[in-house]
């Protein structure tokens, strides 16, 4: 593995943990020549599906799109970094599961939705308002009130 620091080519695994799901694990490095540490990850390449986007164009599955959004509607909210990485796995795991090879994107977006409901309401407000193109503080109002309902229930 290439140290992100000097570029030298050769390191030692210092520490070696798996994900809760146990299909990612986590390696802490050091450099053996500048002595850096820094973290990598392994997981099994598994075909990624295709996603098929509104307009019918298709493209390969990414998930760090996914994790730009979920940081986008994140920011400044008390969410950290490994919940917004346990979201995408999550996501992620759900499509390997369900074996499609094609997903739509309205499909994804409903999934990414339903993770920021449980992580944070503000943060899924914000994410749904620019999903769904709210236009107007209507649109807004209706979708607080039946997230405050399902609060309730």
């Amino acid at each position: 593995m290439r140290c992100p620091y000097c570029g030298h080519l050769e390191d030692k695994v210092v520490d070696s943990r798996l994900r809760e799901d146990g299909r990612l694990i986590r390696r802490r490095r050091e450099c053996a020549s500048c002595t850096s540490r820094f973290t990598t990850f392994e997981q099994v390449e598994e075909v990624q599906a295709m996603v098929v986007k509104k307009d019918g164009s298709r493209e390969m599955f990414n998930r760090i799109k996914i994790l730009q959004g979920l940081n986008r509607a994140c920011e400044k909210r008390p969410v950290t970094a490994d919940m917004l990485e346990n979201a995408v796995s999550s996501i992620e795991r759900k499509l390997q599961d369900s074996g499609e090879r094609e997903v739509s994107s309205t499909k994804i977006g409903e999934m990414v939705m339903a993770q920021l409901r449980e992580l944070d309401e503000v943060a899924y407000v914000r994410f749904a308002s620019v999903y769904r193109s709210f236009q107007d503080i209507g649109e807004f109002m209706t979708e607080l009130k039946t997230l405050i309902n399902t609060r309730r229930a």
